[in-house]
């Protein structure tokens, strides 16, 4: 057996694992030395089913604990929780006589050379299943020395495993923003104080790749024109500059080599890719980089599904805003310009708009990457 540590050791190693939960295994070895006990774990627990799983162990055979799980969970005494904090072996939860005749003793615990078992539960709130500290003194009963051992841990493991699901919550929720904006179709890029490129999707991989109006050099992000790369230096030089450039809704132009347009859109990070993974990120800021056009026909087709427009109606608009006007539309659709005011009228009404120019903006819109 290891060599006992110290109440204070232990206590910082009860912590690195809230940070780290990969290290409860050892950790979980140190409270059993603390404790003097023969065996030890992090288990949580059913108190309506009685199934448990176990979670980190030490010194019990893996064979029984299989035995626990597959049968002899739903015998144990134990399974009748105490309130948090309050430790309690078998002696204290049921009477002793009769636990002694049980299967849980008979065909669990004696087998393995022991006579007793202690819990304390470390979660406050009403989970369904809690976790506790459970604790195999050995041949003989849960002695007053070891109760207080068991005791003096619970505050703070029950805060190490807080901040591990705290950890948890934070790094499901960065890893499902991730996977939102890596499946977008405009550029994502996350960059330093010096511009160096710390994330990209795959859209603005194949930017990147085409090194048109933006392009990576050193790992470093380079616009084409100079007014773009000085932009670039000015907001990303803090996260502060990023925040007031995002207030202020600023957008960098784009120009590419054969004159089509791009605007790079200026985000601060919400505050889980700042420290919501277990390493913090470098990234100040996000540039969102899409082509700057109308693309007509996809707006429609959202503004279609979002508006309930008929397939008359939808011919309508999109020849109103790739076309132009009531005259020009019926000559492109081969119709009666009456026709063709009938059915934007009834696009009017759908979609709340009542001039033609501004069903061009609200399609504009749809075809934002950032209105979607």
């Amino acid at each position: 057996m290891p060599r006992p540590p110290k109440h204070s050791e232990l206590i910082e190693s009860i912590y690195d694992a809230g940070l780290h939960p990969e290290l409860w295994s050892e950790v979980i070895v140190k409270v059993n030395a603390f404790i003097g006990s023969r065996a030890c774990g992090l288990i949580s627990k059913d108190p309506v089913s009685k199934s448990g799983a176990t979670h980190f162990y030490c010194g019990v055979d893996p064979h029984y604990i299989r035995l626990y799980a597959e049968t002899y969970a739903q015998y144990d005494p134990l399974a009748r929780l105490p309130r948090y904090g309050e430790v309690r072996n078998i002696p204290d939860l049921v009477d002793f006589e009769d636990y002694r005749r049980g299967r849980f003793y008979q065909e669990w615990l004696r087998p393995q050379g022991c006579a007793d078992v202690a819990n304390v539960v470390l979660e406050q709130s009403q989970s369904p299943c809690p976790m506790l500290l459970t604790v195999i003194p050995g041949r003989d009963m849960l002695d007053a020395e070891k109760r207080a051992r068991m005791q003096s841990l619970v505050a703070h493991t029950s805060r190490a495993l807080l901040i591990n699901k705290a950890i948890e919550r934070k790094q499901q929720r960065a890893i499902a923003l991730a996977d939102v904006v890596d499946r977008l179709s405009a550029g994502v890029i996350l960059l330093d104080a010096t511009r160096n490129i710390v994330h990209s999707n795959p859209a603005a991989e194949a930017l990147l790749t085409e090194a048109d109006v933006l392009r990576s050099v050193s790992g470093r992000l380079v616009a084409r024109s100079s007014e773009a790369n000085r932009a670039l230096r000015d907001i990303f030089r803090d996260a502060g500059q990023v925040a007031i450039a995002a207030a202020a809704s600023r957008k960098i132009p784009l120009m590419s080599h054969s004159g089509s347009h791009h605007v790079a859109n200026v985000i601060a990070l919400p505050s889980l890719l700042r420290d919501g993974a277990t390493e913090r990120t470098s990234a100040v800021g996000a540039l969102f980089v899409w082509k700057a056009e109308l693309d007509g026909r996809l707006a429609a087709s959202l503004i279609d599904r979002t508006f309930d427009l008929t397939p008359a109606e939808l011919r309508v608009l999109q020849s109103i805003v790739e076309v132009g006007g009531v005259p020009e539309t019926a000559i492109a659709l081969g119709i009666a310009e009456t026709t063709v005011k009938t059915h934007l009228h009834r696009v009017f009404a759908k979609t709340g708009v009542s001039r033609q120019a501004d069903l061009v903006k609200l399609v504009a819109g749809f075809s934002n990457p950032l209105m979607h």
